[in-house]
């Protein structure tokens, strides 16, 4: 099977119409991380000059000049499961010819069909993750009740609420990003994680924005109360970024907000709607310790748990090796870094 490497236009149509869909495998995606330190590279298997398989790869500089890392994330992408050898033997040799000394692979979620059989593969179980590997997903295809109906009795009412006070929800513009990226540095400083530059969240909006994303802005006489910038790929949004000020948080935009988005998703034909990372720990786990813990990603189970989804994992993170001493390397690193 012929393979090559697609132009944007070719490689976007055949994952905007995949079964397993995902932002993270745009050609966007790679543009703006190529902006941040990462290469990308799309490879792919055609027949009769159609695109049947194929995945983009991230390579990143590994320290200390000891090659490259690949990363592949939320693909990739089959439309048989027959592909999978060529496919591989493919996203090897471009990885190999760019001396990575390992492959990250974050498959993603599995809503539609059952995982491969990632270790019969050659992977093994990753000591490290890039994107969340547990996240909340709301089923959105009922009606407004319906989805209501399924959420906790706290998070329905903040909603309705929310839609009480006043408050403008709009789908924002490009010149309104820097209201939200003023927030988002503002969140990241109450809730002690790291956020991205401005500059990222705008060349994210650029790059996506109005095609595959939307980015919704909550304000009060003026005053800008929250905002989440939401992506969509095939039947599925994803929530990837939310921010919120210091102000009038009693108003609860954050909900009302939240609820703009999902009635986006809902009118472009979404399914489902990834709420984007909760801690890795089993939902018994976060149940019982949710109003005790606030690091990590514990501070937003909160607000996401009453939702009304479903706490499910991804099939992980995997690594093949090229290189095994740079990636024992790797691994005694990662170590040294948790002791």
């Amino acid at each position: 099977m012929p393979i090559i490497t697609p132009g944007t236009q070719q490689w976007d149509a055949f994952v905007r119409a995949h079964s397993r869909a995902h932002a993270l495998q745009y050609s966007a995606w790679g543009t703006l991380k190529g902006a941040y330190g990462w290469q990308a590279e799309r490879v792919a298997l055609v027949e009769n000059d159609r695109i049947t398989a194929g995945g983009q790869i991230l390579y990143r500089r590994l320290p200390f000049r000891l090659g490259w890392l690949a990363y592949v994330g939320m693909g990739p992408l089959v439309t048989d499961p027959a592909q999978w050898p060529a496919l591989w033997a493919a996203l090897d040799s471009a990885a190999k010819r760019r001396g990575a000394a390992f492959l990250k692979w974050e498959p993603g979620l599995y809503l539609n069909e059952p995982p491969p059989d990632i270790a019969a593969m050659g992977f093994q179980v990753s000591p490290q993750t890039v994107q969340p590997p547990r996240t909340v997903i709301l089923d959105i295809a009922d009606d407004d009740e319906r989805i209501l109906a399924r959420m906790n009795q706290g998070t329905r009412r903040k909603i309705r609420q929310s839609l009480k006070n006043e408050i403008a929800y709009r789908q924002a513009s490009a010149a309104e990003v820097n209201r939200f990226t003023g927030m988002m540095q503002t969140t990241g400083t109450r809730n002690a994680f790291g956020v991205h530059a401005p500059d990222y969240y705008r060349m994210a909006y650029d790059l996506f924005a109005p095609d595959h994303a939307a980015l919704f802005l909550a304000e009060h006489e003026s005053d800008p109360l929250a905002g989440v910038m939401v992506f969509t790929a095939g039947d599925c949004a994803q929530y990837l970024y939310g921010a919120s000020s210091d102000v009038k948080r009693n108003l609860m935009g954050s909900y009302g907000v939240q609820w703009a988005a999902i009635q986006w998703a809902k009118a472009r034909g979404c399914r489902w709607y990834d709420l984007w990372g909760v801690p890795d720990e089993d939902e018994s786990v976060l149940e019982a310790q949710f109003e005790t813990r606030s690091d990590g990603l514990w501070g937003v189970y909160g607000f996401k748990r009453g939702w009304g989804g479903r706490v499910i994992r991804s099939a992980g993170a995997w690594d093949r090796v090229y290189n095994p001493l740079i990636y024992a390397a790797y691994r005694l690193a990662l170590r040294g870094r948790e002791s």
